[in-house]
């Protein structure tokens, strides 16, 4: 019986070493990850399917990265948009982390100037809180996509 208690306690011993080693090194990736801010331009044009397109910079340890945007979207969509958004974006190791496809579904209508405000989160885990204004005519209840890449 003892033996067998001794053994027990050996294998809970090396589990517990080995989760906390694994918790180590998961708490130790997020903790390196980092944040940056954004700015996005974007415009939107559509009749149903609508598509999207701008330009923006990423600020990142001090250096600024050049980003494209371009997008679809498809439901509800009329009319044209210019919109500017700015913000901050969180959990990226490098900045090459921001590029990726990011995914939304939403409502909306501007008449001349309107507010905006997005959470989106891309496929490696960055995700982007931006807020802004919207300029034009639109009208859209849709699920868009908007992608961006490193210029």
């Amino acid at each position: 019986m003892r033996l067998s208690s001794a053994r027990l306690s050996s294998a809970l011993r090396a589990a517990l070493v080995a989760l906390t080693a694994f918790a180590g090194i998961a708490f130790s990736s997020a903790a390196q990850a980092d944040g940056g801010f954004i700015r996005l331009t974007i415009y939107k044009a559509g009749w149903f399917i609508g598509g999207s397109g701008g330009s923006g910079t990423l600020t990142f340890r001090g250096r600024t990265y050049a980003l494209s945007t371009g997008g679809l979207d498809y439901g509800l969509v009329f009319g044209g948009s210019k919109t500017v958004l700015r913000g901050r974006v969180s959990n990226i190791n490098r900045p090459s982390d921001v590029a990726g496809v990011y995914g939304a579904a939403g409502a909306g209508l501007a008449l001349g100037r309107g507010a905006r405000a997005i959470v989106l989160t891309n496929q490696k885990g960055a995700v982007l809180e931006l807020t802004g204004q919207q300029i034009g005519l639109m009208a859209n209840a849709d699920l868009s996509g908007l992608a961006i890449t490193m210029r």
